[in-house]
């Protein structure tokens, strides 16, 4: 009998299903389901409810519960073999947070089938919408905590990131601010990720350490809940939280709701869901220390994974928990397709094959003309006020800026993550740009690495299938090892590997010092 396995990710525009049949090592089922149009009476745009604030970024919690009867509905319409699914795991977007009054643990228990999941859920809510990830309205809050915990350096060493507006303790010191009788009736605070399996396993459920840590408020080395950061945060705030709990660490048997209504297996194991993020590191094939993915879309990501907690300093980076244990570390460079299509724009270049021909015509190292490209404030590094500089570089001539566009995010992502101390052997990347061969020989010169081009169109998804199979396997005694649990699953697309040209390489060696002081004077205040 195949082994099948459901992956579910609640994304910020969309729920996906993934269903894997770990036997045959292939995926057997995908499905996604927009918000926007599938759910219009929400009149969500790209998933967020409209708000006259633009800082101010929240959607609703019932518009992802109708969405998980949808899927489910999908699924069985489409015949998937739902009595033969041995577990199920996910992911959500990491930082939206739900708040619940004292009648929600009675409703999990209690999920009527004839009714629907909004149906169940009436009256649980002590507050009707959840901030999300783009939620930035939270910059007063972030420095209180910050203040309160000592400064930067000491809130990422303790929590794993500094404060960030889109972290969901300042959402939550914010909700507990603006709305205190609202905060005092909140009986339990879920992220997306634990909201969603709760549902699933009909039981409040608990919120894992990657997805925890993208709270303000885990510790992040011991992996619990850090009370001078609850303290610092909001009252209470301890007896609201539900336990931590590792990824994929099975909660119990699925809800009686899913198997009268739509035949899921009534044998089927709920697990522990996390962020999407820390899922797409399984999705992506990072499991082992020192290994690091790109993700190359409209912004840039930078995924990399580490046996012992490091953190950064300066506040840039982040830090959570993986699944697969020990941590994996993200920096989120903002200007990333965004700055390379500005380019394009500007100098009218008809397409990206014209533009890498562009790249082709200059020397590695742009004889030495550094572009900063910050056309939108940035996270890594920090930059408020947007703006694009430029050093020795003529901003007439159109092939030295496509090359420096590529160079100044290359030499960013590795100058901004040394604190990592991770020297990879080989990245990988995935994204939009994983296919434009001219960034991938600047990167693979830039970071002196082999680099090779993954394609994987739903990596939270599957990571979250993947952690649902770990789940259950370890439940059943089987101690099962992640590099065999994901073979066949997560492997480069053939023939794509780029090595890097070892001249150009010591050409960039030289380069991230300039690079760096052109940096830092960028952003000396004038």
């Amino acid at each position: 009998m195949a082994k099948l396995f459901l992956g579910l990710d609640s994304s910020t525009q969309s729920l996906s299903a993934v269903v894997i049949d770990l036997d045959a090592r292939k995926v057997v089922y995908e499905k996604s389901l927009n918000f926007d149009q599938a759910l219009p009476h929400y009149k969500s745009h790209n998933g967020v409810l409209p708000n006259r604030d633009p800082l101010v970024k929240h959607s609703s919690p019932l518009l992802w519960a109708e969405a998980l009867d949808l899927i489910f509905a999908a699924m069985k319409k489409d015949g998937v073999p739902l009595g033969k699914i041995l577990a199920v795991s996910g992911s959500g977007q990491q930082h939206g947070s739900v708040y619940f009054n004292d009648r929600i643990a009675a409703a999990l228990e209690q999920l009527n089938p004839q009714q629907s999941l909004v149906e169940n859920l009436r009256g649980v809510l002590a507050r009707k919408t959840s901030p999300i990830w783009m939620d930035s309205s939270t910059a007063v809050e972030c420095a209180e905590i910050r203040k309160k915990l000592g400064g930067v350096k000491y809130t990422a060493s303790r929590t794993g990131s500094d404060a960030f507006e889109r972290f969901t303790g300042p959402q939550i010191r914010k909700f507990c601010k603006t709305e205190p009788d609202a905060y005092t009736k909140t009986a339990s605070i879920a992220l997306v990720s634990s909201f969603l399996a709760s549902l699933l396993a009909g039981k409040i459920a608990p919120i894992d350490f990657g997805d925890g840590a993208g709270m303000n408020l885990m510790d992040i080395r011991r992996k619990v809940w850090d009370m001078d950061a609850l303290k610092a945060t909001a009252p209470n705030l301890k007896k609201k939280l539900p336990p931590l709990a590792a990824s994929g660490r099975v909660i119990g048997p699925v809800s009686a709701y899913f198997v009268n209504k739509y035949g899921l297996n009534p044998e089927a194991l709920a697990t522990v869901w996390t962020g999407d993020n820390p899922a797409s590191v399984i999705g992506l094939g990072l499991i082992k220390p020192g290994q690091v993915a790109i993700s190359l879309g409209t912004s840039d990501t930078f995924f990399g994974t580490m046996e012992k907690c490091q953190t950064d300093a300066d506040g840039e980076g982040h830090v959570f928990g993986s699944p697969t244990g020990g941590y994996m570390t993200l920096i989120c460079f903002k200007n990333g397709s965004l700055a390379r299509e500005k380019i394009r724009e500007h100098y009218k270049i008809a397409d990206w094959k014209k533009f890498g021909e562009l790249v082709a015509q200059t020397p590695p190292g742009n004889d030495g003309g550094i572009l900063l490209p910050w056309f939108e404030a940035e996270i890594a590094p920090r930059v408020n006020k947007p703006g694009v500089h430029r050093f020795n570089l003529d901003a007439k001539n159109a092939a030295a800026n496509c090359r420096a566009v590529f160079e100044a995010q290359m030499l960013s992502m590795r100058l901004h993550s040394q604190w990592m101390n991770v020297a990879p052997a080989k990245i990988y990347v995935t994204g939009g740009a994983a296919n434009d061969r001219a960034l991938l020989q600047v990167l693979a010169d830039v970071m002196n690495c082999r680099v090779l081009r993954i394609e994987v169109s739903k990596s939270a998804a599957l990571g979250a299938a993947l952690q649902a199979a770990h789940g259950w396997l370890t439940a059943a005694g089987k101690n099962p090892q992640w590099d065999k649990l994901i073979a066949g699953f997560t492997d480069p697309v053939p023939n794509s590997e780029i090595r890097p040209d070892k001249k150009a390489a010591k050409i960039y060696d030289q380069m991230l010092e300039k690079y760096a002081a052109c940096e830092q004077e960028a952003l000396e205040p004038n």
